[in-house]
């Protein structure tokens, strides 16, 4: 593992405005509450909505029909996956394709919306959750749909292990043979997303605005921390952290993964939402949706450095980078297309 320059919180003023607070989990399927949970029925927080566009998005923009609900990158050819709605399919471009004026993908038909797409080796994995499937997508197109219960979210893999975020059933279920066994639960309110970083599964719960670390030999959900008021979206890097946004404050905070500490805290304004990690150049890639913008941060040290900022397409609530080329590609979730843009 890489150790950047470094690692430390900010200031004592930024963490004591963070809202981040060591969780407890606790067994059973019953709702989670705990002393510092503000509201008796929390909601998930949700992309701050965008303003129509004044500015010409930066890049190329790509037509398509409904809205980008997901992206992501093959790190080794490049491909880029794309989650459509309307109806519910994944676009594969071929790396090369996105500099085509009119780019023609291979796509891939699904039985429902996509949250989330994660790369597996030569695999896209597309859960959906409305459907209780998980579709395994190769990169030349073939499709392979698995059934998955409890409302699949979000998906990781770890040590030739796939795991799979369950909503419904509030857990992590470890995908063996077609089946999610088994399924690691308690002190979640929600199981909406799972990454993993140093070797270190972690879950996202929106509802408890939380991050739990996930013990897969003991089949335990571990320590959690409070990631502000609104957590919605988290990506790992390279140095053993992970990135969260904590949209409804307007910040981006970084945890260490073992030990589960808050490191970072760093105010963002203009409505957080989706981030991407840049492995080449450790830039990490926050898109704002009330401004119809996305950033770049060079998170090599203490605190992200601001490096790049662009006007994007409406609602950007998607975005994903190539690692080898720079190259980001930003969707919009009401249909205005994806845009790519090279640094």
């Amino acid at each position: 593992m890489r150790i950047p320059a470094r690692l430390s919180t900010t200031t004592s003023v930024l963490l004591a405005a963070a809202l981040v607070w060591p969780l407890a989990a606790c067994s059973g399927e019953e709702e989670v509450t705990d002393e510092l949970q503000v509201v008796g029925n929390p909601t998930a927080a949700t992309p701050q909505p965008s303003p129509e566009t004044t500015t010409a998005p930066e890049g190329v923009v790509i037509g398509l029909d409904g809205g980008v609900t997901a992206l992501t990158t093959a790190p080794g050819d490049g491909t880029v996956a794309v989650a459509v709605t309307d109806p519910a399919r994944v676009l594969l471009y071929a790396r090369d394709a996105l500099g085509e004026p009119d780019p023609d993908p291979t796509v891939v038909e699904l039985p429902g919306p996509v949250e989330h797409l994660t790369v597996a080796d030569d695999e896209v994995l597309a859960p959906v959750p409305s459907e209780n499937t998980l579709a395994r997508i190769t990169l030349d197109g073939d499709v392979r749909l698995v059934p998955v219960t409890g409302e699949p979210s979000g998906a990781a893999t770890v040590d030739d292990r796939t795991l799979l975020s369950l909503r419904e059933r509030k857990g992590v279920g470890v995908l063996d043979d077609g089946r999610t066994d088994p399924v690691i639960a308690g002190g979640l309110n929600s199981a909406d997303d799972v990454v993993v970083a140093d070797g270190r599964p972690l879950v996202l719960d929106r509802l408890r605005s939380a991050v739990f670390q996930v013990d897969i030999e003991g089949q335990d959900v571990g320590v959690g921390l409070r990631a502000g008021q609104g957590a919605t979206n988290m990506v790992a890097d390279d140095y053993g952290r992970v990135f969260v946004t904590d949209t409804r404050s307007g910040a981006v905070l970084a945890f260490s993964a073992d030990p589960l500490l808050l490191r970072q805290l760093y105010p963002v304004a203009g409505g957080v939402y989706g981030m991407a990690y840049d492995s080449g150049r450790d830039v990490l890639w926050v898109t704002l949706t009330a401004r119809n913008e996305v950033v770049g941060f060079d998170v090599r040290g203490g605190e992200p450095v601001e490096r790049y900022r662009y006007p994007t397409v409406r609602q950007p609530d998607s975005v994903t980078v190539d690692s080898k080329t720079a190259r980001v590609v930003v969707g919009s979730a009401t249909g205005e297309g994806i845009q790519v843009i090279t640094p």
